[in-house]
């Protein structure tokens, strides 16, 4: 399914949240920036905005991994463009069935793609197992507002306008009606936080963004 958007990914993410997206994802590179980490892993990586952001941070090696090739070779273009290839390194694989020792990562960062997890459970379990103990988890996620105003204005918007943007701009609209379905089903907020924390996470933090459209989870091991 991620294939066959991959072309046009980028310009509908920016669309359909007013470039918000970069903001939350470099809040992401504040926080990581804190931790200092050697080597991160960025799970469902897609075109590897997040994964690209973290090679910024000094002597930090950087592994993007994500089920879908062609969301991957866009990633692939832009880090050669950047001049990042010796520094972020992307690896077509199953974020549920890791193939990375135990206690290896200081970081892992999972940006709209946890949602698409096949076993939330497990896939989350599986990134317990590859981070080093006191390592940090950071998950940007889609969520619903509480607030019941800017949840109806955040129905209209995203069962209308997020529609037509992709019908004007994608070839594949049911990829996008996956992503909307899956969004407002996701558990967001508290709910997510107690899963992670059943799966053995510890210390979570939750952080809305955007009237709560949007949360950021961080969690240690």
């Amino acid at each position: 399914m991620f294939d066959s958007i991959s072309t046009e990914y980028d310009l509908l993410n920016g669309i359909m949240t007013f470039n918000n997206h970069k903001r939350w994802k470099k809040n992401i590179l504040n926080l990581a920036k804190k931790i200092q980490p050697k080597n991160a892993l960025d799970l469902a990586t897609g075109t590897a905005d997040i994964a690209i952001n973290l090679g910024a941070i000094p002597n930090c090696k950087v592994i993007g991994v994500d089920i879908s090739e062609q969301m991957l070779n866009v990633g692939r273009k832009k880090i050669i463009k950047l001049g990042l290839a010796t520094t972020v390194n992307l690896e077509t694989g199953d974020a549920e069935h890791l193939n990375y020792k135990d206690d290896f990562f200081d970081l892992i960062t999972i940006g709209f793609g946890v949602r698409n997890f096949q076993n939330l459970k497990g896939g989350l379990k599986e990134s317990l197992r590859v981070l080093k103990p006191k390592g940090t988890l950071i998950i940007l996620e889609t969520s619903v507002p509480k607030n019941i105003v800017v949840r109806f204005f955040y129905s209209l918007f995203t069962r209308t306008y997020i529609p037509l943007m992709a019908r004007l701009f994608s070839k594949d609209i049911s990829a996008y009606n996956y992503l909307l379905n899956s969004a407002e089903a996701f558990p967001c907020g508290s709910e997510f936080g107690n899963i992670l924390k059943s799966v053995g996470f510890t210390k979570i933090q939750i952080k809305p963004k955007f009237f709560g459209s949007s949360t950021i989870y961080i969690a240690s091991k």
